[in-house]
């Protein structure tokens, strides 16, 4: 048996009835400078209001979302990965021979025991709906396990404590550089710095590329996430914002900083976004996850047809996970950008 659980006597039935997610703003140490040892170990940051000590880099990573996953393969950590779960979209292309060496455990959120199963001496999730209360479990819980945790700061940057993987309120609008933040977090907590550094470079590469010259002043955008009936729009302030940014659009929702407002087909209707992002999502959980599905409901709804995105066909189609604050959003703006510049509306 791994050694958290011969240090532990509470069963795991009482220890899910701890509760209790610490949330907040994420405030990281400078991590020490790159070397060959894990002489700077252990190390501690600060992570989403709680301090998290990392004892030696782990050897046996669980990754609880798929934005998490993509930042630790993209690091070339498969090797050190025993466990995933709860994917949205098929893996990047360029990280799927490694993550087909990664056991997937669960397509949607796995259970605690079967995450204890692999004897993890790390998790991390880019969500705090899945690593925390009503998740795989609380981050106390872990604690309690000898099992260090962390959490995107993505979903806590800028996020007011309630707010945290709920579609609340965003008091700040997210930037690449939490992302990139992320990254070197993760970097340093499996000694790789050189290859977060490398990484973030590389990310800073396609976006500068992709926003080079585009200027799109005077297109509007909607970005539909998921559900037919009362489509979850994208607000000003996650993903989408750094999209719409990037590109120099504007958002039709940018009135709002609730995450993922649901909202009705005549409000997108009077504000007539000049072009819809569409998300396929491979799931299936929500009425309308399919491209298909949306398109198909486009065009034969009586209002949503209307609309001009609608009658012009300008759908700029992007995967779920691009949407998500994650590597992913590069991908988004990438697909955006050339949309735009196919329909000559980039300046």
């Amino acid at each position: 048996m791994h050694a958290f659980l011969r240090r532990t006597a509470v069963t795991t039935a009482a220890l899910l009835a701890v509760a209790g997610c610490s949330t907040g703003s994420s405030e990281v140490d400078e991590p020490s400078s790159p070397g060959g040892s894990h002489s700077h170990f252990p190390l501690t940051l600060e992570n989403c209001g709680r301090e998290v000590t990392i004892d030696a880099p782990p050897e046996r990573a669980v990754s609880l979302n798929q934005g998490s996953t993509e930042i630790l393969l993209s690091l070339g950590l498969a090797d050190r990965m025993v466990g995933t779960a709860t994917w949205t979209d098929p893996v990047r292309e360029n990280l799927a021979a490694d993550n087909r060496t990664v056991p997937r455990l669960a397509d949607d959120k796995p259970s605690l025991e079967v995450v204890l199963d692999t004897e993890p001496d790390f998790v991390s999730a880019s969500f705090g709906g899945t690593l925390g209360p009503g998740g795989v479990a609380d981050r106390d819980l872990f604690d309690q396990l000898g099992v260090p945790t962390y959490l995107s700061p993505t979903d806590c940057d800028g996020k007011t404590s309630d707010s945290v993987n709920a579609d609340g309120a965003r008091t700040e609008p997210l930037t690449m550089d939490t992302i990139h933040r992320e990254i070197r977090d993760l970097a340093a907590i499996f000694d790789v710095r050189e290859r977060g550094e490398e990484f973030v470079a590389e990310l800073r590469e396609r976006f500068d590329a992709a926003a080079r010259g585009i200027a799109a002043a005077g297109t509007s955008l909607g970005f539909w996430f998921a559900d037919l009936r009362t489509p979850y729009m994208a607000e000003c302030c996650g993903s989408s914002g750094i999209i719409t940014e990037s590109v120099g659009a504007s958002n039709v929702f940018a009135d709002t900083t609730d995450e993922w407002p649901q909202v009705s087909w005549e409000t997108i209707l009077d504000r007539d976004p000049t072009a819809l992002v569409l998300a396929d999502l491979s799931r299936r959980s929500i009425e309308g996850d399919a491209l298909e599905s949306k398109i198909a409901f486009l065009e034969s709804d009586p209002v949503a047809s209307q609309l001009t995105a609608v009658r012009e066909g300008r759908y700029i189609v992007i995967h779920g996970a691009d949407l998500n604050p994650s590597i992913r959003t590069v991908d988004g703006i990438e697909k955006t950008a050339a949309a735009l510049r196919d329909w000559e509306m980039d300046g």
